[in-house]
């Protein structure tokens, strides 16, 4: 009876768990046996769907799909995987299968479009953020933002035909433009381009003088008085106030701007949160202490968040709602 031979790469990539990522290390194996192509380790819907991308994209740029049993594992197997930047580290699995490559020192991101292209993803930035490793793979899109994190060396691609020769560019890192302050020896970046301005507040000394001591420390501030004497004024113009931000806070402020798909301008003016007034407990806080809205409130220690008025929070908030906040 013939022996059946296995070949087997591995490649380096990672997930989101919540706000923070998980390495993730893609197996494949290649056996000699019925042609398929399945992957294991609990992956999501979108990455199921990325047998076909993969498939579609090797052939239509003229690059071998094996007739072997190919299977790709995502290890480590318990660990929930979601996330379509897995296509290209799939992909180089199988187009490198048969070639002395090693891409262990990477970590590669990258979604797959059925001609080969390469896309950015909304997690990309965030996967890097979190674990800043020393060399990356990913979609020239994402470069402009990943660029900006410090100490990673970056190599963006803008297709996959790229991958042919093996021959890697490197990107620069890009600094920030905007005007910094130097505290013992750390930059802090700062705006001048205010939207709102206290000269805008007629009279209300006390409350602008508090108001000012509660941006310097970051200390929690409510204001009480009848309707139409300046309390929203005032909170509005609050922000551009606040002490100027450090490289770290502007990068895990656009993080989490990258996790709910917003634009990242790397702006360093903090962010400022106005829920409506009638927003229930589950809008505010989600549905439990574990859930991704009430790590978002508490990890989100450079931002303004403005509640007005709190009555209508306070008094559907029981004992062990306060307790997980």
């Amino acid at each position: 009876m013939e022996k059946t031979t296995q070949k087997t790469k591995k490649i380096n990539s990672a997930t989101l768990n919540g706000f923070e990522a998980k390495k993730v290390e893609v197996e494949s194996s290649f056996t000699k046996a019925l042609p398929g192509f399945s992957i294991v380790g609990l992956g999501s819907q979108s990455i199921q769907e990325s047998k076909e991308r993969v498939k579609s994209a090797l052939l239509n740029n003229d690059f071998e799909f094996p007739p072997l049993k190919i299977t790709i594992s995502l290890s480590p197997a318990d660990l929930k995987k979601e996330g379509s930047h897995f296509d290209l580290p799939i992909a180089l699995s199988i187009l490198y299968h048969n070639k002395d490559i090693n891409l262990n020192e990477y970590l590669v991101l990258g979604e797959l479009g059925l001609d080969g292209r390469l896309k950015d993803t909304s997690s990309i930035f965030p996967i890097v953020l979190s674990l800043k490793p020393k060399k990356v793979i990913i979609p020239i899109e994402s470069a402009s933002k990943v660029s900006k994190i410090p100490e990673v060396e970056i190599y963006a691609f803008s297709h996959l035909k790229e991958f042919e020769d093996f021959n890697f560019t490197k990107i620069e890192n890009n600094e920030f433009n905007y005007d910094f302050i130097k505290v013992n020896g750390k930059k802090y970046y700062y705006i001048n381009e205010f939207k709102e301005d206290f000269s805008d507040v007629i009279g209300q000394n006390e409350a602008k003088e508090a108001a000012l001591y509660s941006a310097a420390g970051f200390h929690n501030i409510l204001f009480e008085g009848s309707p139409g004497v300046g309390k929203s004024m005032i909170i509005n113009r609050l922000r551009y106030i606040l002490p100027p931000m450090s490289l770290e806070e502007i990068l895990e402020v656009e993080k989490l701007n990258s996790l709910e798909a917003k634009e990242i301008t790397f702006k360093p003016i903090r962010p400022f949160r106005m829920p409506h007034y009638s927003s229930t407990k589950a809008a505010i806080f989600g549905g439990g202490c574990n859930s991704q809205n009430i790590i978002q409130l508490l990890n989100s220690y450079s931002n303004f968040l403005k509640y007005n008025p709190t009555n209508y929070l306070l008094n559907n908030l029981t004992y062990k709602d306060k307790k997980c906040c």
